[in-house]
């Protein structure tokens, strides 16, 4: 299965989402990663359900919406009806009482449930599966912001994850600091999405690395 790569729109034009989705839905992106923070859980504020709805609208690859909210099972239906495909939820902001309430609602809108870990939380931190989840997301940086370095030191948890998950078909996605110098790697320790922000929408050139990082993980 060639990896996807799933562009992170927190790196484009804020002010022209819609843009920057049809143009990344062109370059052949197999999805669009938007990132949702509260300036709680995460220090920064982004988007909200009426910035996915317009992207929702430009593009129609799937919309993975990866909230990194302190109190996610109370806004996770606002990003479902808004249009997102896959909702992807912090270990660290939930249980599992409030992660089976997630679950039922994703089920309602029949779309696809992650749950994410940040750098240092362990895989073993909730039971998984006790839950129908789709994609294991491993944070290779601290959520907040765009551009930050890779963490070489989490690359034994995306092998772990792959390990523990694959045999369920369950996605293995790796977020932060993804570029064309890393992203082989990643993918030959069991990534099977990446999210690629300023590695793609920072650069001069952001059709042909995204491109570029398609042509290096390709057969993986």
């Amino acid at each position: 299965m060639v990896p996807k790569i799933a562009p992170s729109i927190l790196a484009g034009d804020h002010g022209n989402l819609s843009a920057e989705a049809e143009r990344l839905q062109s370059w052949g992106a197999d999805l669009i990663h938007v990132d949702i923070m509260d300036g709680l859980f995460a220090p920064n504020l982004t988007f909200g359900p009426a910035a996915v709805k317009a992207i929702n609208k430009a593009a129609s690859i799937p919309l993975d919406c990866h909230l990194m909210l302190q109190h996610p099972e109370s806004f996770c239906e606002r990003f479902l009806d808004a249009g997102a495909d896959i909702v992807t939820v912090h270990v660290e902001a939930v249980d599992n009482e409030t992660l089976s309430a997630i679950e039922e609602a994703v089920k309602k809108f029949s779309a696809k449930l992650g749950i994410a870990f940040k750098p240092d939380t362990s895989l073993s931190s909730i039971d998984l599966p006790a839950h129908d989840i789709s994609m294991v997301t491993i944070m290779t940086v601290n959520p907040g912001f765009s551009g930050q370095k890779f963490m070489a030191e989490v690359v034994p948890k995306i092998r772990e994850a792959a390990d523990l998950f694959g045999k369920r078909q369950i996605e293995i996605e790796v977020d932060g600091g993804v570029d064309q110098s890393n992203a082989k790697m990643i993918c030959e320790n069991g990534a099977t999405i990446l999210v690629a922000g300023n590695s793609v929408l920072g650069q001069k050139d952001p059709e042909n690395a995204l491109k570029e990082l398609k042509r290096l993980v390709d057969g993986s």
